[in-house]
């Protein structure tokens, strides 16, 4: 039988919609500081549209990223970047 399909016989029905699964992982990516890039950052202070770190998390930033230590992975992908890639990037975090 399908959960989206009342059952027959019955003379009413429910639909049933699967809820879905969600992962929020183990809160590490709310204890660090990313690296997003500035211009993001000012768009995202202006307008509160979400950003996106290296690292992949989104989110929209509201707190000093000083506080907190760098992600790791950020930081791994930041400094794969090599000298090139490092001029329009910040430290912009965010512990949500």
């Amino acid at each position: 039988m399908s959960t989206l399909e009342p059952e027959r016989g019955t003379g009413t029905g429910t639909l049933v919609e699967p809820t879905p699964q969600t992962s929020h992982g183990d809160g590490d990516h709310e204890r660090f500081a990313h690296y997003v890039q500035k211009d993001k950052i000012m768009a995202s202070a202006l307008d509160g549209t979400p950003v996106v770190a290296l690292c992949g998390k989104v989110w929209v930033p509201g707190r000093d990223p000083k506080k907190y230590p760098v992600c790791p992975m950020c930081k791994e992908i930041y400094e794969s970047m090599g000298a090139g890639g490092g001029d329009d990037k910040g430290k912009g975090g965010d512990k949500k």
